[in-house]
């Protein structure tokens, strides 16, 4: 269900962008006046950039599993883990763009993402009155610092629009501190990123809005977190996950 949604999400949004970008060319059917010719000659500029970000984290699990609790015989357990939404969280950070060629550019882009995954465990063995496996739920707060490194494909400008699409890899660093939470991520990560946007020259500077994708095609899920628990009760959902990859989808605006 909740890919479902979120491929309606994306199906609108990529819609809203195939309308703007018609509506625009038909509205620029003759050549204009442009705005700052000279800027994409320069061989090394900066900006800055402000987004949203929607984090999801994708979660292997392991099946039924035995558990050996303190003084008691070990009791097999099945523990579900699901993230059920897309977070909404916030993202900040700088761009040094290089030029390459007249198409194409090498971005490095120093990001901070603000934001969380919501994970549901349902307990097979755990049934309410319903006779529905209870749930315990966790939200995993997420803050990390990315790095990614991007290839800038840009087309043929046009009057004050220029469409592009981009790809790279963002080595992540996550900054969320220990605790005594369920489950917790690795501090270090990598994800691929395939995005497009457009670059909009006005009069003193270029705005650029831009959506991309990243998803991890590592494992990110800390598996040594389970030894740190001091509660024993914890300890079937701490080891009910097998493999995570994290994922995220990333609105930006940029002013270079």
């Amino acid at each position: 269900m909740v890919f479902f949604a979120l491929y309606k999400v994306m199906r609108r949004i990529i819609s809203l962008l195939l309308l703007v970008a018609l509506a625009t060319l038909a509205m620029a059917q003759q050549r204009k006046v442009q705005n700052k010719p000279y800027i994409d000659l320069r061989p090394l500029h900066f900006g800055i950039h402000i987004g949203m970000n929607l984090q999801d984290v994708e979660l292997k699990n392991v099946g039924p599993q035995l558990i050996q609790l303190p003084e008691q015989e070990a009791t097999e357990r099945t523990v579900l883990c699901d993230a059920d939404t897309w977070n909404p969280g916030f993202s900040v950070g700088v761009v040094a763009d290089m030029r390459l060629s007249q198409h194409l550019s090498l971005r490095f882009v120093p990001t901070m993402h603000f934001g969380s995954k919501h994970l549901v465990f349902r307990d097979l063995q755990d049934l309410n009155d319903a006779g529905q496996p209870r749930e315990t739920t966790q939200d995993m707060k997420n803050t990390y610092i990315a790095v990614p490194v991007d290839l800038k494909f840009s087309a043929q400008r046009f009057n004050n629009y220029r469409p592009y699409v981009m790809a790279g890899i963002s080595p992540m660093l996550n900054l969320s501190s220990k605790d005594q939470d369920y489950t917790h991520l690795k501090r270090f990560d990598a994800m691929l990123e395939v995005g497009l946007g457009c670059d909009y020259y006005l009069p003193f500077f270029k705005l650029i809005p831009e959506l991309k994708f990243c998803f991890s095609p590592f494992d990110s899920f800390d598996k040594k977190h389970v030894d740190e628990l001091t509660d024993g009760n914890k300890q079937a959902f701490a080891r009910s996950i097998d493999r995570a990859a994290s994922k995220m989808i990333v609105l930006t605006l940029y002013f270079e």
